[in-house]
């Protein structure tokens, strides 16, 4: 690609030249002999990557891709044969995954229909079991499904051992906690992520700054929560988590961008995989972040939390995890909608239509 602009993590740089090489950007930059685009007047994205996700089959990975999301994060997929069969999927949206969540006995969680029986975690005599089945089973970090206390999710103690027993074994936590009274449980069991952002009620600032002084990183899920709130019919619900977002933001809570994109029957509301994205960076922009942060959320500051070093940006040796967009970003966010030409690791994909 000659004379394309480079989102860099913080803005744009002058026309240069990106060369792919296999599956990597590669760190010469003469063009004899290769396929040439013209990148004048467009802006070349590192891949896209959504940090919250469920899969249901391959074509989940195929909507992703074609929307520019070329690393997904998923939140919880089951049974382990599922996830074994979509790690295998070649040449679409690369993933890591949670597999199997850890649930309450009696939240809303362990209602959802087809819920894996070995989700359950009653004690913290389980939690050990629990967390090295799942590393066994190839999980890259751990999901725990957090309630407000009293609302059947895993109790206080199970919860600190579940996250306990994930540093034993080398793995990160990520917390869902839709509700204040979940958040604080969270946060008090010591989990990495805080997904989703609380709709019922304010967090207290010093909340807020406690999240940021531990070093706790949020990934809000702006779209799931709009939508969770309009199902509700409590459009206010959704100002709420906005509100909640915004002060964590303030605080200095590092926010990654993920959607909830799932198609699971009995949850809340049904997020669609790949355009979601681009609707949360929108909503993310709307909450306060700017589109520099915004796009770097959803790029470099994902995977070094997430501790995925071959990707997040464009450099040489990088993975060529690539999206070329019509537009600019930085000056009108929804720019990232208008998607000419996506890569994953070097292979090109069919953008989306719509």
């Amino acid at each position: 690609m000659r004379h394309v602009r480079v989102f860099d993590g913080r803005g744009l740089t002058e026309p240069r030249t990106v060369v792919i090489d296999g599956r990597t950007i590669s760190p010469d930059t003469s063009t004899d002999g290769t396929r040439t685009i013209d990148g004048t007047g467009l802006v070349l994205l590192p891949g896209l990557i959504d940090a919250h996700v469920h899969l249901h089959g391959p074509d989940t990975l195929a909507r992703l891709a074609a929307h520019g999301v070329t690393t997904a994060l998923d939140m919880a997929t089951w049974p382990p044969q599922l996830l074994a069969s979509l790690r295998r999927v070649p040449h679409l949206t690369d993933i890591r995954s949670a597999g199997t969540p850890a649930v309450g006995d009696g939240g809303p969680h362990s209602r959802i229909p087809g819920m894996a029986q070995d989700a359950v975690v009653r004690s913290p005599q389980q939690a050990g079991e629990f967390v090295a089945a799942q590393v066994s089973a190839g999980a890259d970090y751990i999901k725990i499904v957090a309630e407000a206390p009293g609302q059947g999710g895993p109790d206080q103690q199970t919860m600190a051992a579940l996250v306990a027993a994930s540093r034993t074994h080398g793995r990160k936590t990520v917390a869902h906690a839709a509700t204040a009274g979940a958040y604080l449980m969270a946060l008090d069991a010591g989990v990495d992520f805080l997904t989703h952002v609380p709709l019922d009620r304010p967090l207290d600032p010093a909340d807020a700054a406690r999240t940021a002084a531990e070093g706790r990183v949020c990934i809000p899920t702006l779209t799931m929560m709009e939508g969770t709130a309009a199902a509700r019919g409590a459009s206010h619900a959704y100002q709420t988590a906005r509100r909640n977002l915004h002060m964590l933001h303030t605080a200095g809570v590092p926010v990654l961008v993920g959607t909830d994109a799932n198609t699971q029957p009995g949850v809340p509301f049904q997020v669609e995989h790949g355009s979601s994205i681009h609707h949360e960076l929108e909503l993310l922009v709307d909450a306060g972040l700017t589109a520099a942060e915004a796009l770097h959320s959803a790029t470099a500051l994902t995977a070094h939390h997430f501790g995925l070093v071959d990707r997040g940006a464009v450099g040489p040796g990088l993975r060529a995890d690539l999206v070329l967009i019509d537009g600019n970003p930085l000056s009108d966010i929804s720019a990232t909608r208008h998607v000419r030409q996506i890569w994953c690791g070097g292979v090109e994909q069919t953008p989306a239509t719509a």
